[in-house]
């Protein structure tokens, strides 16, 4: 439900005159009302605000009243009746009021709040929450496994922490992620930077990237997965549950209310899947577009490093070049030197360069015309025919030699063959002619690693199948790799050429399509 006009006036005295004495009101009240102070006298107010460390004029209960009661107006506050300390007839005719922060006085004051911790706090890319997401689902599904198993069920309020946990994990995770790519843009772009703390900052930031597409790349798979499985249990009777929990403790709870809370949990489910598992159109999730994006962030700093290393070596910069010649134009003193600043800046004279006969080059050699001189003012310049008629002016003679590149062809071609056996040397490789594990591998040449770092990159990234596996070709379509995890297993290592990995063990079957085909 949106607000009404009416609602929407309670940001007013954001803009009004005094403003600040009006915030300083509204967040005393605010202050109050967090320590369960629920109304306020003006004598209280004076109190806090004497109080308070804000450097305001001083204000006594005669300036108080006006701004009480304009917050009042515009639904920020509540006035009651006090009487409660009413000792005479004379002080009980005397007007005496409470005041009390209303729920869209309230509501602007946190907005506002929040407005300002947004602006100041600094955006991330935020492992540990990938980490606290994967911890959050796996004590989902041990609370969804025990429910099938206990008499009671599902522990409801177990299930619902869990699931708020998650929900604002993911939403701190969602929203940190969009202002840090935003200001990673703004840094790329140079944007009111200093060009020295950048340099400085790049290779931090680049292995922030690198360690932060890394987590990613592994955490994704695993999140995927465990949604899956959750999916699989009975999401809609767990969705059922958190919705009831939420209005467990509302006074009056109608089919409205409760459908609307159902739907926001839809949404959040939705929105959590949505990030973490492929799409089945489009076959992407918003992680990989985030992955996407921190990943192409790399080149895109290195090519702003070059770019100021480039100025600083050429010492030119053509916006800088552009604002002096503007300063000059606008500081001549008079027309003739800013015509005389343009024909020096852009060399636009009078052109005296087409190609023409012989006569007329005779004539110009014994009477030579400036420059300078205007067209309507100069003799007429005779062209040929043939250039009048076509535009150009084609010259005769021998033809240019044609160039032999039979040389050249031949080195590319032996540089292409020799690229190719690289390729297919690697990919006889890596084949495992069955079913083995990662341990089991011989050692690999560095082709060959590389190559399969970029298969297991490639199908660990994706969510697994009902059998828990991963399933993944190369771009080419030529190499399958599939990928089963080994619970328990110890790590496996992998001897290179370069030194040795450990990664955690898996059965891997990478075999050539086109030859199993066939």
């Amino acid at each position: 439900m949106s607000a009404t006009a009416d609602q929407l006036q309670a940001f007013r005295y954001l803009t009004a005159d005094k403003a600040d004495t009006y915030r300083l009101i509204v967040r005393i009240f605010l202050e109050a009302k967090e320590s369960f102070a629920l109304h306020l006298r003006p004598v209280d107010v004076l109190d806090r605000l004497t109080a308070s460390a804000d450097d305001l004029p001083a204000l006594d209960r005669e300036d108080l009243e006006p701004v009480l009661t304009a917050l009042v107006g515009w639904g920020n506050l509540r006035a009651d009746t006090d009487n409660a300390e009413v000792t005479s007839v004379e002080e009980f005719y005397r007007t005496r009021l409470l005041y009390q922060l209303t729920p869209a006085g309230e509501a602007a004051e946190r907005a506002v709040r929040r407005f300002e911790d947004d602006l100041v706090r600094p955006g991330e890319l935020q492992t540990a929450a990938l980490a606290d997401i994967r911890a959050g689902l796996g004590e989902l599904l041990v609370l969804l496994d025990a429910a099938a198993t206990h008499p009671d069920g599902l522990d409801v309020a177990k299930a619902h922490r869990t699931m708020r946990e998650l929900s604002g994990r993911f939403t701190e995770l969602t929203d940190r992620a969009q202002v840090f790519i935003g200001n990673l843009q703004r840094t790329i772009d140079l944007q009111n930077l200093d060009l020295d703390a950048f340099v400085a900052y790049k290779d931090r930031l680049i292995d922030y990237l690198e360690r932060f597409i890394g987590d990613l790349v592994l955490a994704q798979a695993d999140i995927a997965a465990r949604v899956q499985e959750v999916e699989a249990r009975d999401l809609a009777d767990l969705l059922d549950a958190v919705a009831a929990r939420d209005l467990a403790d509302v006074v009056e709870v109608d089919d409205d209310l409760t459908a609307t809370t159902r739907r926001d949990w839809d949404l959040r489910w939705a929105g959590f899947r949505g990030w973490f598992v492929a799409d089945e159109r489009t076959r992407t999730a918003q992680a990989d577009v985030l992955r996407a994006r921190a990943r192409s962030a790399i080149p895109a700093l290195l090519r702003a490093v070059a770019e100021i290393n480039r100025h600083r070596l050429s010492r030119t910069d053509r916006r800088a070049d552009l604002r002096t010649l503007a300063t000059w134009f606008a500081t001549a003193a008079t027309d003739d030197d800013a015509h005389r600043i343009w024909r020096a800046a852009f060399g636009l004279s009078p052109a005296r360069h087409l190609q023409v006969d012989q006569t007329t080059l005779d004539a110009r050699a014994d009477t030579p015309v400036a420059a300078t001189t205007s067209w309507l003012d100069a003799d007429a310049i005779v062209v040929t025919p043939h250039l009048r008629r076509t535009g150009r002016h084609v010259r005769g003679g021998r033809r240019p030699a044609i160039i032999d590149r039979t040389a050249q062809k031949r080195l590319l071609a032996e540089k292409t063959a020799a690229e190719r056996r690289q390729v297919e040397a690697a990919r006889l490789g890596v084949l495992t002619n069955g079913t083995t594990t990662l341990s089991a591998l011989a050692e690999l040449d560095r082709g060959a690693f590389a190559l399969l770092l970029d298969l297991l990159g490639e199908a660990l990234r994706r969510p697994a199948n009902r059998d828990a596996r991963h399933v993944a070709t190369t771009a080419d379509g030529r190499l399958v790799i599939v990928c089963t995890p080994i619970p328990g297993a110890p790590l496996a290592r992998i001897d290179t050429q370069d030194g040795w990995l450990t990664v955690p063990d898996h059965e891997v079957d990478i075999h050539d399509a086109i030859a199993r085909a066939s």
